[in-house]
């Protein structure tokens, strides 16, 4: 396993990155706990309801229930724009046929504000649970998921049911602010995208790599995988065996309107438990000087809590940080070597994150009192990153 996993990890190797070598397999990295929530039935994803069984409820209800379906991820935004195929009537139909009815919305970070109202209007025309899918054009945006997540709990609440849905692989992504989207207030459900033969990658490799990294987000996991682009009854059964391996939380599919009739099948087959005789992958990614990215974003928000009020949040992992990470070892006992490994993230993880003000208001020009003041960057240093590489074509927004 930990040749696999070294195999793996070299093919991807950069040194400007967060380096992924496994950070001490013996640290068992259990995801938390899941509750009873509807993320916690399977599910199955609609982008266009009339595009679903021609729109019919009863036939949306009846194939559900056939294919151990038991909620509905409904889109019902795009940007700043309500989809009104997401309404009350639609929600209570399938309410009334057993269902649990999720609200999607893809959103761009353009006008966070306008995307947050329309997140709200979702949560008010019955959705159980809302779902943020954010890609590509949210690259480097900090101010703007900040402003967002402010809006929209401001809108539905600290404790409304909210994930978000997001590329798999953390490391291809250095700019992308999965920090603020699973920080404080955030999003508490984690969604990977991971579709793998979209990836061009085996059911195995997908879980492998996605979990090494998304783990440490510290939010309950719940794998998204692909009923389209041709996916197979036998991988699609693998998904759901390798899913019972690394935990057996739920997954749901990507779409409804795509899936085969084998499809289908795959879903509702009944299953023999996990993959045997295989071992998951429970490390934990090293990050040590030089590496960046948002994972050292993660790292600093930590270590400000947890050791270095005054750490500065740049995303780069340099001297100061590496002090951090050095004095915090030796406050836990643990071995003092300035690198992020699975056991000095394992001790970091209980406590929480800061919360940067990424959206905090700029001074005015002119002098004066208000532009002495210190004001806090709109983003990390990191921001500026390149994605490494896509392993999901990002194409025209769903």
């Amino acid at each position: 396993m930990l040749l696999t996993i070294l195999i793996v990890m070299a093919l991807m190797a950069d040194t400007r990155f967060a380096s992924a070598a496994p950070g001490g397999a013996e640290q068992v990295a259990a995801p938390p706990p899941a509750g009873d929530t509807p993320f916690d039935r399977q599910g199955m994803w609609i982008w266009y309801v009339d595009r679903s069984e021609g729109g019919s409820v009863g036939r949306i209800v009846a194939r559900a229930q056939a294919a151990g379906i038991g909620t509905l991820y409904i889109k019902a935004g795009d940007g700043g724009d309500v989809w009104s195929q997401f309404n009350k009537t639609l929600v209570g139909a399938l309410h009334r046929g057993g269902l649990d009815v999720c609200a999607w919305q893809f959103v761009y970070g353009d006008s966070p504000v306008d995307e947050a109202k329309v997140g709200a209007t979702a949560v008010r025309r019955g959705a159980d649970c809302l779902v943020i899918d954010a890609e590509g054009q949210y690259e480097g945006k900090y101010a703007a998921a900040d402003r967002y997540l402010r809006a929209l709990r401001g809108r539905i609440g600290a404790a409304f049911p909210l994930s978000l849905a997001a590329f798999p692989y953390v490391d291809y992504h250095p700019s992308f602010p999965y920090s603020v989207f699973f920080g404080p207030e955030g999003a508490t459900v984690n969604q990977p995208q991971m579709y793998w033969k979209a990836i061009g990658a085996s059911v195995r490799a997908v879980y492998e790599h996605t979990y090494l990294f998304n783990r440490l987000w510290d939010h309950p996991l719940y794998p998204l995988g692909q009923t389209y682009g041709g996916a197979g009854r036998k991988d699609i059964v693998r998904f759901r065996r390798f899913d019972e391996s690394y935990g057996g939380l739920p997954p749901s599919w990507w779409d409804w309107q795509e899936t085969s009739s084998v499809g289908w099948q795959a879903l509702g087959a009944p299953l023999v438990g996990p993959v045997l005789g295989y071992r998951p992958v429970v490390a934990h990614p090293v990050l040590k000087r030089g590496s960046e990215g948002d994972l050292v974003v993660w790292a600093q928000e930590h270590l400000q809590t947890a050791i270095q009020p005054q750490l500065p949040i740049t995303g780069i992992f340099g001297k100061q940080t590496r002090a951090a990470v050095r004095a915090f070892q030796e406050s836990q006992g643990l071995p003092v070597d300035g690198v992020l490994g699975t056991t000095t993230w394992g001790s970091l993880l209980n406590f929480d994150p800061v919360r940067p003000r990424w959206a905090g208001r700029r001074a005015k020009r002119g002098g004066g009192a208000t532009a002495s003041r210190a004001f806090p960057p709109r983003r990390p240093l990191s921001a500026s990153l390149p994605a490494r590489a896509y392993e999901i074509d990002p194409g025209p927004a769903p």
